[in-house]
């Protein structure tokens, strides 16, 4: 197949390199010019493309032109910039999607769209999501503006936490005072598990539908950030218990169902 991914970085990057291993034309996208060449040197076809509210700046015709698959996987960043309207930068790419000949778009979003509560509910893919997060309102429409398409066929993946090599959350927590919600239950999943999830949404041509994606394993903030800072020797995180926690489970239920999913990382 040849397949274009939007979104080089630190899973895209991987999952081209998957693909690519497996003898797929990949295509690969970057916003910085400086990384063009570890995509080049990684035998993927490297692009310069950038979205933005307004319009696209990079060659993004020649990027879907004769593509079978196309992978968005490009960060929000509503976090650093609340302001940006995430829905109008997908938006841009929509009629260049109409207009390919694309069997299948798969949209990495996640499972933040789903709202933290006292009683941790737990949430599958027919659950509604939070109508009162800015953040999750925006990542639930732009999950819509692919999902209600019907001149392509798309699938949009709720990835949990992301985890693997030289990244964990832990790292960020080590040694912080004042963490909230530490009966929480986590909801994580490693990168290998996010990339064979992605392979086999792309076999799906004819699927418009929403995948969580979280290791089916949810222990409590608390204790599991405790015990991984200990493994790793690192300060462990303090938490609050002043407030009471509010959380979530992910069910992935459904993909382990119907496409025989195995969770081949531990988190």
């Amino acid at each position: 197949m040849r397949i274009s991914i939007l979104g080089c970085g630190w899973l895209g990057m991987e999952l081209a390199k998957k693909l690519r291993a497996n003898n797929h034309e990949v295509r690969g996208s970057v916003t910085k010019m400086e990384n063009m060449q570890e995509v080049r040197s990684a035998g993927i076809i490297p692009y310069s493309i950038k979205l933005f509210e307004k319009g696209i700046q990079g060659d993004i015709r020649s990027f879907l032109s004769g593509a079978d698959v196309l992978v968005v996987d490009v960060p929000p960043g509503l976090r650093k910039n609340p302001e940006v309207s995430f829905v109008n930068k997908i938006k841009n790419l929509i009629p260049y999607i109409e207009n390919s000949y694309l069997q299948k778009v798969i949209f990495t979003s996640s499972t933040s769209v789903y709202e933290d509560k006292a009683d941790f509910p737990v949430y599958d893919e027919n659950s509604k999501t939070d109508n009162a997060d800015d953040t999750a309102i925006q990542l639930r429409n732009t999950e819509l503006l692919f999902l209600n398409n019907e001149k392509f066929n798309a699938s949009v993946i709720r990835f949990g936490g992301l985890l693997g090599p030289e990244r964990h959350p832990v790292k960020y927590l080590s040694g912080r005072s004042g963490i909230q919600n530490p009966f929480a239950p986590v909801n994580l999943v490693h990168q290998e598990d996010c990339i064979a999830a992605i392979c086999k949404l792309m076999d799906r041509s004819k699927d418009n539908s929403v995948w969580n994606v979280v290791h089916p394993d949810h222990p409590g903030k608390e204790g599991y950030y405790t015990r991984i800072a200990e493994e790793r020797n690192l300060p462990a995180p303090e938490f609050d218990h002043n407030k009471p926690s509010v959380g979530k489970k992910i069910s992935s239920e459904k993909l382990i169902r119907e496409l025989k999913f195995e969770f081949s990382k531990g988190i």
